[in-house]
Formats: structure tokens, sequence, C-alpha cells
């Protein structure tokens, strides 16, 4: 009920209660109608740096970390299988060509016996007694030697040969040698190589990440389209399947640098 007080109409209390009510019914309204912003959720995982089991940091330069090359060439060399192969081998024909210098021995042999009687070395009387053309009783030593025409005209090919056998065996040893430097060459090389891409992949991982979450957000607060959001994450598929890869090359090469050394992973490392 409106009363008139001086030509003004002033609404009464039971109004005044009646409106109040009814603008606060459409406030609720609004207010529950209204979307609600949630906070964005990360469906994604943080990028990560590869496992340290091999008890080396791979986001640093690892020339530092290791001995140095020449230190882990001739840790190669002392372990390597072929290089014992062949150094036994020179071993094998040195001692072969000794063998044949000392072969013309066998041609001469000696002798001890003991002698009984009298015995005659010459004698042109059989029925006189010659005492300077006999031998009385006691024992004799000689040497025998039987030289061949082998012996004199072959001896010096066949040490020619085994000489030539001894030091072909050493020029292949350093062949071997100089083929095992040249792939630890390119696998320590290529170890390199791998970490430091490997780094670089990482920060593209990381800004690919931060790209798809910043997506994510927007996407939840009605900025962007769905499909935005789908290239953003397939974005950051690729950049993670390169990282991955990359993780992955320079593994292999860290396990063959162990491998072609021959000694354990830890023993390359500096102290």
């Amino acid at each position: 009920m409106i009363k008139s007080v001086y030509g003004f109409r002033i609404p009464t209390s039971r109004t005044i209660l009646f409106l109040s009510c009814y603008l606060l019914f459409w406030a609720e309204r609004s207010y529950a109608q209204k979307p609600a912003v949630s906070k964005p959720v990360s469906t994604t995982q943080p990028v990560t740096v590869p496992d340290n089991s091999i008890g080396l940091d791979v986001s640093q330069d690892l020339s530092g970390q290791l001995l140095p090359f020449d230190d882990i060439y001739d840790l190669a060399v002392a372990h390597s299988p072929l290089i014992k192969l062949e150094n036994e081998t020179a071993v094998s024909l040195n001692a072969a060509y000794k063998v044949a210098k000392l072969q013309i021995l066998q041609n001469a042999n000696g002798f001890v016996n003991y002698s009984m009687g009298n015995q005659a070395i010459f004698s042109s009387n059989s029925y006189t007694s010659d005492l300077l053309g006999q031998i009385a009783n006691g024992y004799r030593a000689g040497v025998n030697v039987n030289l061949s025409l082998f012996d004199i005209f072959g001896r010096r090919q066949l040490l020619r040969l085994n000489r030539a056998n001894y030091q072909a065996a050493m020029q292949k040893k350093e062949s071997v040698a100089m083929e095992l430097k040249r792939d630890l060459i390119t696998v320590y090389q290529d170890m390199l190589t791998a970490q430091r891409v490997l780094a670089v992949r990482i920060q593209d991982e990381q800004s690919a990440l931060t790209a798809y979450r910043v997506a994510e957000a927007e996407m939840q607060q009605g900025k962007i389209e769905p499909r935005a959001l789908a290239s953003a994450n397939n974005s950051y598929a690729q950049v993670k399947s390169i990282t991955e890869s990359a993780k992955g090359e320079l593994m292999k090469n860290i396990y063959y640098l162990e491998a072609m050394v021959g000694v354990p992973l830890q023993r390359l490392k500096r102290n």
C-alpha cells in the first residue's frame, strides 16, 4: 500500500519488503547461471632430463666429466681383445723365428762312451804291436756334425720367412690399433654431439610444454577453440618424441664407448 504525503507517494514497509525479496531472488538466480572459471589443470608431464643411473650429468659437457681421450685410448688398447690377439700372434711368430735360427743345432750331436780292450786306430801290420796305434781302456767323447744341402742353401730363406711373418704380425697389430683409435674417435665425438643435441631438444620441449599449458588455460577460459589446443598438443608430442630419440642416441653412444674400451663406465670418469 502506498501513502501520499504532501503530494509525494511513499511506499509502505510491506511494499519495501516485497521489492527487497524480489531483487534478492533475481540476484541469486543470475549468480547461479554465471559459468564458473576453474583453474587450468595440466594433463602433460613436466620436462625431465635423462636418468642419472650412468653416473654422468648429461646436462653438462661430458668431455669435462670423462678422462682425456688419450687416456681412454690407452685403456682401450690395454683391454681390447683384438689387440690382445694380435699381440699373442706376434709373440708366437717371434718365438718361431728364434727357433728357426737355432734349428741348425739339431744337425750336431755329441757322444760319450767307455772303451774296453785295445782298439786299433790305424795299423799297417797286424802281427806287430804298435803302441801308438792302440787305445787302452777308458772313456771317449766326441761330436758328430751332419750338414744337408738344405742347411747350406735353404736355411737363409727359412730365417727370412720367419722374420717376415713376425714383422707382418707387428704391422697387423699396429693396423688394428689404428683402426681401434679411428672407431673410438667416431664413437667419442658422436657421444659429445648427441649430448649437445639433447640439450637443445630439452629446451625445445620446455618451450613446447609452456605453449601447450598456455593454450590449455586459454581454452578453459574460452579464449581459443579446441582446434588450437589440439594443435599445441600435437606440437608438444612431436617435440617430446624428438627429445626421446635424442636421449636414446646419447645413451647408445655412451654404451658403445664403454663396450669398445672394455672397462666399466665408472673407470672412465674423472676423479
